[in-house]
């Protein structure tokens, strides 16, 4: 029983403290005045009267009704109802508020209309009866409005006295002695929320999905906020969404009707749920982490930062479903087409609790099997229980459930918890669901009309609960009439006799003493558990069925262990290991191991006890953390149990290998462990109590060993009344003891698992470097992580000690704080936890004495077998700076390795050593799986491509624990993450990377390998300090300076400069410096013309000048030689200049140089002046056809850009001092036009003196290339080029221009300036100037490196990509290389097209290294197929990027100085741009591609000297460029790469493409676009087998020796049979094309014959020429091209077919040798009118692409000049088109006919200019939508067949 009401509260508008501002209101009468003890009265309730404020209103209002809920600080709910209605305010109120006031502002207040204060009627209980406090209050109000003869104080008192019952289902009838009557219905079971209907309109005013989202987000702890215009509809929300999270409650924030000056409490940082007037909505807007439900929009608004977990599937379906069907039951039936007639919704009332019923319905089956998963630690006194989630949460398979694990998480489940956890006390509705009904909903899942069913039956329940018994009307309230508050009163509400009011409510009290207390039946009962949630499984059962093979494998394995078959065992490991990362396997195993452990003991041998340990550290590793814990859980009672002898009396159990785990020091696992063991303790205390007594009264129960714990708890609770004091203090003094006996235990436990082996070193142990740490067993490094715990308890705490190094002292303050938590909860006494705490630091210094002999004892056993350490086979030359480390080879980003979805064994990772020599870095060794372990595994780079390194963090690995790790990068496109052996000391992992960064950096270029090696390694780390003779810099520069004083004599002496030893030479001159050494213009100009450079005394000096590459090319070019330069005629264009043979104008470029012959040598001195690095223009190639030249320079000055091409204001007849060097300048480019034949007889316009300024100045049209945006290179050719090269005429315009036709010209220039945009902003250059500036943009070498760092990362990822923009493909977009590349080609094109129609191109970008020798290289390649030979390659590179002064040192930072720049590789892109024309022209080229991958390796490799220093001149200095004739070399060692590919062609056809037929004079014009780009393999192949195959003597020297001693082993099996595997073998190798393969068995045969194996070039010449004869004499005129004999190279991607002739007709063979068989994008090559190779290429298709349904000759007629022509015509059925050529042999069509666009084939007649002799039935013609085709055939069978064939095609369409 319980008051009705305890306070009725009068509140009143405060007029004493109206202001500005809100008003206030005030109390101005309670009752009772004096508080009652039970129930204070609750402070600030005016706040709640008013939410929106006190405010006067100018109007009466009608009276409203609201309830709003206060909690107190006990967390009791008040019930506030506020009944208000509004009253006149007195007019002298006013005036005495503001009595200072003037008369005139008095007079206002006379006039002021009438005002009106509210006035609040309060009923304060704390039972929740809101219609019965309406009626009341609103009785009071009738009874003042309508002046009934009542007293209110009577009302009043009789109200506060009034005893109503709180449940039972019984019925009150009450009175208020008014004449009223009403009947008060209390709920069966007060344990169920009363919702009435305000479930079912919360439903229907946010409906479903709304409504399910803030279900969520109240059970995950988020902050809900409800708005509506209605405070009443504000609390009916609220009630009804805690009414759908019962039988969960709320226990933070509640708050339905907040008022407005409570407004902050919406910035709380904890959870709530608040309900505000929507007027408030504004306020809102700063709330980023509140959800706002708008009840009157039916809106929920989530903010993106939050993100509401949601329900797990198949529930949350189901429970939409469910809804649905109680909200809209017509929706079953909508589409029936006789729906049921009688179907209608439920009423109001129904509905809700209908709507509740799902909800409900939805708790039994989230929390179904809960009761097994509580843990009871005490029984007695009371009952301490607590929740294990990991093991709920296992058993449902719901591990990873986001919204469960939050909801168990929350306080709403704790509460829950300690609730209900109870086994004996008072059930419920929710307790009869989860016991009695969870099999029912099980078997009902997925029938929706089943759970419709069940869901009204608990909705009857939920209604009878409510309502017991049929509502009858027996209610008698008196209402006001209608409009009674618009009436005038006559007063204010009246002032209350409180001594009566209080004189009532005291005389019933005095009755109330003077009644027995009613006592409260508790139908308490025993609480069933209901079924356990492992019956939840068995619908998973298809998953361990799915994992069968895996846990056989586990089982086998572990049978081998135990049976010593550990060979067997060993080949099943690594399946095993593999296996257990699945959570049944693991499961599996800790069942498996459970049945070899007898009397918690196992004695295993060295062998078994490591394989054992290793399988529980690959257990615990590889899952999540709840995982862990269950895992963990199961392998607690094992890692005691299994133990080996190390010695007498010495024995090491398993936890001493298993404490790597962080598992161990989580406080809550031993928490729940040590639970768990408790409550089994507790169990087996009261059940052999139950026996002793069973067995004394001669009764035995069968099931008492099924009782669980909680049952049995249950029953001791329900005996506990009827024990005597003396038993029942017997019992808890047990249970303690039992609990403080568990503590003792588990502190030994936690001794055990966080005490390292070696306790000597006191350090924490997470901060110790793994280094450090010493191997407990054979292959286990064993510590603990302890230290780390116990020091984030001491932060945590606050407080950090002097001995928080003592690992001792760490282990025992993190086990006093476990004691201290457990004990404390389980009820253990003061003096038993003292005791507990005086003894934990003597059972840890035990342990670490007991851990002493065993760790001692452990450092004797012999260590297992680890892999023999391979040595690498070395160059000559090739020395170790290290002996090898032993490390393990971990895997990166790429798959193959790894098998992965390619296929193949797990090569990695590998165990082996990392050995430094002079040259590589070298990986060998032999995979750690077992099934690979045969192999060999290398993996190397040079030192000298070394570009990171990096420290990662350490992959955990289950075997051991590696010491650092590594991981090393390679510009070679090569990746090494190394993970060093506890064998190698930290300070050997910092001596091997202290040597890299030495040898990959020297401090001069001459310390580098090409140049040291044979020596010894000592000479090469040890150079010496000091210098005994004068630096070489000072040496070159004395030399230079004595030259310079004989002007006859500037030459460079024959005698070989013989550079300072090694160890004493200075820095080298760097190209960057300025030229400190040039010739002085103010010599004679016979000193420097070619004749007196040349004596006859010098002819021998200049024979190495003459043997240079230039020299040689320009020769063959005919360019001019330095032979005949004496006696040639001056008629002659261009003659090679010797102006900077000492290097004095340009230390970057070669020491002799094309010019333009009218052009003298001091005029070239100015000019150089005017460019970037003196680089000044020269010729470096002509077109033999059409003698347009190519040039090459650096960018202009920016002074040099303005004087040469922006106007000069006076136009003065000669020039000024500052123009000169612009007039030179035009005059050197005037003398390049006036070189070719076509511009060379203009009219006199080969000089510039017929211009003036003006005609000089003039403005004109600019070309242009977009440097960005992906312009296809055919457009670019067609568009750019075709106007740039003049093939588009010049309109005139009338700008006031000269009009004379002498100043006119081609828009095709002479000249075309190829420069940088940026350089040339702004420039005006004339019209009629017979050059053109072509200004495009193009990347800098800053943007070359970035790209080529993200090529880097793309192609060799450290680690396996896992999100989609990390992917290959977008990494590679992301790094622009390939964009770059296209920008490249696209240039290049263009200047191939435009010095192929005439006219010359200077290539002017940059300082003229880096893109202008890209481009210009690329644009000679692709004009001249000399460039395209082995030889010409060569050539090329000498010329243009050797001699050129192409900066290699720098850009490969290959010395200390240049590591600052970084590593960019121009080169490498050069490289990449020829592997793309290779791809699209393959017959263009003499050389594979290996011989182009050969070159990216070698580039950066610094085995050979070729590609050191940054031009000829530091060569020089040096003594590198000439080599005396008799200097005698090592046979093995070569300086020079091109030495080494001449020596090796001629022993293989290693670098010789055989598909190699160019046609004479082609031009190529590869296609640039990004889609026609191929990633590289050199970027993405690797071979695992032997390393890089770049050093060939490695390789296959290496492959002879190994097939020599297989063919010595005549005992080993001889067997064909070869498995490729990817990433490991060399498919080259191991799969030779079948034409070396034929060679090497023609050169085996000749040996066995006895004769000299004949050289494989004469061998193949000899063939083709035998096969051309042949041809010839067969009558087929074959040219070489048409044979191709084609292989099966491994870098050919693209499908090809090969046309072979034959004696009678052609057969196509297929050769695919990629799934790729696109051929719509052949690349157009050759030159107008003549003969091209596309034909050729055009036969790479496949011929499935033709279907040729019918074909032969047909005349057709001309659209446009109506004449006939015999042509081949082929219909095609498949393609559904009329195709017709030009011949039967020919392969380009001539024109399609689409057959769906013809109308009709009908019957033609004769046309004029008809063929002759033919028939009039042999017409007939096809009628298109398009026009009219006329044809003739032979005859007119032959013309009715092509109507019959097409006319089929037309009806099968």
């Amino acid at each position: 029983m319980a008051r009705l009401a305890d306070y009725f509260v009068l509140v009143g508008y405060d007029h004493d403290k109206r202001g500005s501002g809100d008003g206030q209101g005030r109390i101005l009468q309670r009752f009772p005045e004096k508080e009652w003890e039970d129930n204070p009265f609750p402070e600030g309730i005016q706040l709640f009267c008013q939410p929106g404020g006190w405010q006067l209103v100018l109007e009466r209002k009608s009276p409203n009704f609201l309830v709003a809920v206060l909690t107190d600080i006990n967390s009791e709910r008040h019930y506030c109802a506020c009944f208000t209605f509004w009253e006149a305010v007195e007019s002298s109120q006013p005036q005495q508020n503001h009595a200072n006031v003037t008369e005139e502002e008095d007079s206002k207040f006379i006039q002021a209309p009438q005002l009106f204060a509210p006035k609040s009627l309060v009923l304060v209980s704390q039972l929740d009866h809101t219609e019965v406090f309406r009626n009341c209050l609103g009785l009071i109000y009738t009874i003042y409005i309508d002046c009934l003869d009542f007293p209110l104080e009577t009302v009043i008192g009789n109200l506060l006295t009034c005893i109503v019952p709180i449940t039972g289902g019984s019925q009150r009838t009450i009175t208020l002695g008014a004449g009223d009557r009403q009947v008060i219905q209390t709920p069966i079971n007060d344990a169920l929320p009363v919702t009435g209907c305000s479930v079912a309109l919360f439903l229907k005013q946010l409906g479903i999905n709304n409504v399910l989202d803030l279900f969520c987000a109240a059970l995950t702890e988020h902050k809900i906020l409800f708005l509506s215009s209605s405070y009443q509809r504000l609390t009916e929300a609220c009630r009804a969404l805690l009414a759908l999270m019962f039988p969960l409650k709320y226990s933070f924030t509640y708050i339905p009707i907040l008022p407005a000056q409570l407004i902050e409490v919406l910035c709380s940082p904890t959870p709530f749920i608040i309900g505000i007037h929507s007027s408030f909505r504004a306020d809102m807007q700063d709330l980023l982490d509140v959800i706002v439900a708008d009840l009157d929009g039916g809106t929920v608004v989530i903010p993106e930062c939050i993100h509401i977990s949601v329900l797990p599937e198949p529930y949350l379906i189901q429970t939409q479903t469910a809804l649905c069907m109680v909200l809209d039951p017509e929706l079953e039936y909508a589409d029936y087409a006789f729906p049921p007639s009688s179907l209608s919704a439920s009423s109001m009332k129904f509905q809700d609790k209908e709507i509740r019923a799902v909800f409900l319905h939805l708790f039994a089956q989230l929390f179904q099997g809960y009761r097994w998963s509580l843990q009871i630690i005490r029984v007695h006194p009371e009952p301490v229980i607590r929740f294990h989630k990991v093991a709920f949460l296992a058993q449902r398979i719901l591990l990873d459930d986001d919204f469960l694990i939050k909801v168990l998480d929350g306080m709403a489940f704790a509460g829950f918890v300690s609730e209900r956890g109870s086994p004996y006390r008072a059930c419920d509705l929710f307790d009869e669901l989860v016991a009695n009904d969870i099999e029912r909903i099980r078997s009902e899942e997925g029938n929706p009309r089943k759970v419709l069913k069940h869901i009204k039956e608990i909705s009857e329940k939920l209604h009878r609960n409510e309502n017991p018994y049929p509502a009858v009307a027996m209610h008698k309230i008196q209402k006001p009439t209608e409009g009674s508050h618009l009436r005038l009163q006559r007063s204010t509400f009246p002032q209350l006799d409180e001594g009566m009011v209080q004189w009532i409510i005291d005389q019933a009290t005095a009755k109330l003493k003077n009644v027995p207390p009613a006592v409260k039946v508790e139908m308490k009962c025993i609480v069933p558990m209901g079924p356990p949630s492992a019956a939840v499984i068995d619908r998973n059962g298809i998953v361990l069925a799915n994992s069968a093979r895996r846990l056989e494998v586990v089982r086998n394995c572990i049978t081998y262990i135990f049976e010593n078959k550990l060979l067997e065992a060993k080949k099943l490991l690594p399946a095993m290991l593999r296996a257990l990362k699945g959570r049944a396997a693991r499961q599996c195993l800790t069942q498996e191991l459970n049945l070899h452990v007898l009397q918690n003991r196992a004695v295993l041998d060295h062998q078994q006890f490591d394989y054992v340990v290793r399988m529980m550290n690959c257990a615990l590793q590889d899952c999540t953390p709840l995982d862990e814990h269950l895992v963990a859980a199961t392998l607690l009672p094992l890692v005691t149990a299994f133990c080996r002898k190390l010695g007498t009396g010495v024995t090491q159990f398993a936890y001493s290998c298993v404490q790597e785990h962080l598992v161990w020091t989580n406080l809550q696992f031993w928490e729940a462990m040590f639970y768990n063991d408790v409550q089994h303790h507790i169990r087996a205390l009261y059940l052999e109590m139950e026996c002793d007594h069973l067995t004394e009264t001669g009764s035995v129960n069968g099931e008492r060993e099924q009782k669980s714990a909680l049952g049995v708890a249950a029953e001791q609770l329900r005996l506990w009344p009827t024990y005597s004091k003396e038993k029942q203090q017997e019992l808890i003094d047990k249970e303690e003891s039992t609990v403080y006996s568990q503590a003792i235990h588990y502190g030994n436990r936690l001794t055990y698992l966080l005490l390292p082996l070696d306790t000597s070193k006191n350090r924490l142990l997470r901060s110790t470097a793994i280094g450090d740490m010493e191997s407990v067993s054979n292959s286990f490094v064993t510590n603990s992580i302890a230290g780390s715990v116990a020091e984030s308890y001491d932060t945590e705490s606050g407080f950090e000690d002097a001995e928080t190094s003592d690992v001792a002292n760490s282990v025992v303050r993190f086990i006093n704080r476990f004691v201290d938590k457990v004990c404390t909860e389980s009820g253990v006494s003061s003096d038993h936890l003292k005791a507990l705490h005086a003894n934990l630091p003597d059972i840890v210094q035990m342990h670490i004495e007991t851990l002493d002999a065993v760790h001692r004892e452990s450092k004797r056993l012999p260590p297992i077998q680890k892999p023999k350490l391979l040595r690498p086979s070395l160059l000559i030359g090739e020395d170790l700076v290290m002996e090898g480390l032993r490390v393990f080879l971990e895997p990166d980003g790429r798959e193959e390795s790894m098998g992965g979805s390619v296929g193949g064994p797990t090569i990695l990772p590998a165990e082996g050593a990392i050995f430094l020599t002079t040259y590589r870095i070298i990986f060998k060794g032999v995979p750690t799986e077992t099934l690979a372990g045969e192999q060999t595994v290398i993996r190397s780079f040079p030192v000298a491509s070394f570009t990171k390194d990096k420290r990662i963090s350490p992959h955990l690995r289950a075997e051991q624990e590696p010491q650092d790790t590594l991981q090393l990068r390679s510009s070679t496109f090569q990746l090494m993450k190394i993970a060093f052996d506890v064998e190698v000391g930290s300070e050997m992992v910092e001596l091997f990377r202290k040597h890299i960064h030495k040898l990959r950096y020297p401090q001069y270029v001459h310390s580098s390998f090409a140049f040291t090696v044979g020596q010894s390694v000592k000479q090469v780390m040890e150079p010496k300090q000091k210098e005994k003779n004068p630096s070489l810099r000072t040496m070159s520069k004395n030399i230079m300076k004595n030259a310079k004083k004989t002007i006859g004599r500037q030459y460079v002496t024959r005698k070989k400069f013989t550079p300072p030893t090694l160890d004493q030479r200075g820095i080298p001159a760097h190209g960057d410096n300025l030229d400190q050494i040039s010739v002085s213009e103010e010599m004679e100009q016979s000193a420097l013309t070619l004749s007196s450079t040349i004596k006859s005394s010098d002819k021998s000096t200049m024979s190495h000048m003459i043997e240079r590459a230039c020299c040689r090319d320009y020769q063959r070019l005919g360019l001019g030689t330095l032979s005949n330069s004496l006696t040639r005629s001056k008629n002659e264009p261009f003659r090679i200049t010797t102006v900077n043979r000492m290097y004095g104008v340009c230390r970057s470029y070669p020491s002799l140089l094309i010019i333009p012959q009218t052009i003298q040598d001091s005029t070239m001195q100015r000019i150089s002046r005017c460019y970037r690095q003196n680089r000044f223009p020269v010729v470096c190639w002509k077109n033999s056809r059409t003698k347009s030249v190519l040039l090459r320079s650096a960018g202009l000055h920016g002074k040099s850009v303005v004087g040469f091409f922006k106007s000069q204001n006076a136009p003065t007849a000669g020039p000024s001092q500052t123009d000169s060097t612009s007039l030179e300048q035009e005059k050197y480019l005037q003398a390049v036009i006036s070189s070719m034949p076509h511009y060379a007889d203009t009219g006199g316009r080969n000089t510039l003196s017929g211009f003036t300024s003006a005609h000089m100045h003039s403005s004109g049209k600019w070309g242009s290339i977009r440097g960005s945006g992906r312009l296809s290179a055919y457009s670019l050719n067609s568009d750019v080029g075709i106007r740039l090269a003049g093939k588009e005429t010049l309109s005139l315009q009338a700008n006031g221009g000269p009009s004379d036709s002498h100043y006119f010209r081609q828009q095709r220039a002479g000249l075309y300036i190829i420069g940088d945009k940026s350089q040339l902003k702004g420039a005006k250059q004339d019209l009629l100037q017979q050059w053109e500036v072509v200004p495009i943009e193009i990347f800098d070498v800053r943007q070359v490196k970035n790209s080529f760092k993200k090529l880097m990362k793309a192609c060799v990822p450290s680690s396996a990509c896992t999100e989609s923009n990390t992917s290959y493909y977008h990494s590679l977009e992301e790094s622009d290389w390939l964009s770059q590349l296209h920008k490249l080609l696209q240039v290049s094109v263009l200047v191939v097209e435009l010095l192929d129609n005439g006219s010359s191109v200077l290539i002017s970008l940059e300082d003229g290294w880096d893109v202008t020798t890209q481009v210009v290289s690329l644009v000679q390649l692709l004009s001249d197929q000399h460039y395209r030979t082995l030889e010409g390659f060569r050539l090329l590179v000498e010329k243009e990027w050797l001699s050129f002064g192409h900066r290699f040192s720098h850009r490969g930072a290959q010395t200390l100085a240049s590591q600052s720049s970084g590593f960019t590789p121009v080169f490498l892109q050069f490289l990449d741009c020829v592997h793309q024309i290779h791809l699209q022209f393959p017959m263009e080229f003499e050389f594979s591609q290996y011989y182009l991958k050969f070159l990216a390796y070698h580039y950066v490799s610094n085995r050979f000297r070729t590609f050191l220093l940054d031009s000829d001149h530091e060569r020089i200095e040096l003594g590198l460029m000439y080599e005396e004739k008799g200097e005698k070399k090592s046979q093995h060692i070569y300086k020079s790469v091109w030495d080494y590919i001449d020596r090796l062609s001629k022993k293989t056809p290693i670098f010789f493409n055989y598909l190699y037929a160019p046609e004479d004079g082609e031009v190529l014009r590869p296609y640039g676009n990004i889609s026609n780009l191929k990633v590289w393999d050199y970027y993405t192949h690797e071979t695992l087998s032997e390393g890089p195959p770049y050093d060939w003597e490695l390789v296959y020297g290496r492959r002879e020796q190994v097939d020599d001693e297989e063919r010595m082993d005549t005992m080993a099996p001889q067997t064909h049979r070869r498995i490729v595997w990817p990433c490991y073998d060399n498919q080259n190798k191991t799969e030779p094309d079948a034409i070396s393969k034929l060679l090497e068995e023609m050169q085996m045969l000749e040996c066995e014959l006895g004769q000299v194996p004949g050289k494989w070039k004469e061998t193949w010449d000899k063939i083709k020429t035998t096969q051309r004869t042949e041809s010839m004499q067969e009558g087929k005129h074959l040219s070489s091209s048409s044979l191709l004999i084609s292989s099966s190279l491994s870098h050919h991607r693209r499908s090809q077919c090969v046309y072979l002739h034959e004696a009678a007709v052609g057969s196509t063979l297929n050769l695919s040798l990629d799934t790729d068989s696109s051929t719509t994008s052949t690349p157009s090559s050759g030159i107008m009118g003549r003969k091209s190779t596309s034909t050729l290429y055009s036969q790479f298709q496949t011929s499935e692409s033709e279907h040729r349904s019918y074909e032969g000759i047909l005349y057709k007629r001309g659209a446009l000049l109506k004449a006939w022509k015999s042509r081949w015509f082929v219909l095609d059925k498949t393609k559904h088109q009329l195709r017709y050529y030009d011949s039967k042999s020919d392969i380009d069509v001539k024109g399609i006919v689409d057959l769906a666009e013809v109308e009709s084939v009908t019957l033609g007649t004769v046309a004029m200019g008809a063929p002759k002799n033919i028939e009039e039935k042999a017409f007939f013609d096809l009628k298109t939508t398009k026009r009219v085709y006329n044809f003739c055939a032979q005859d007119c069978q032959s013309a009715q067949q092509w109507i019959d064939k097409i006319q089929s095609c037309l009806s099968d369409a």
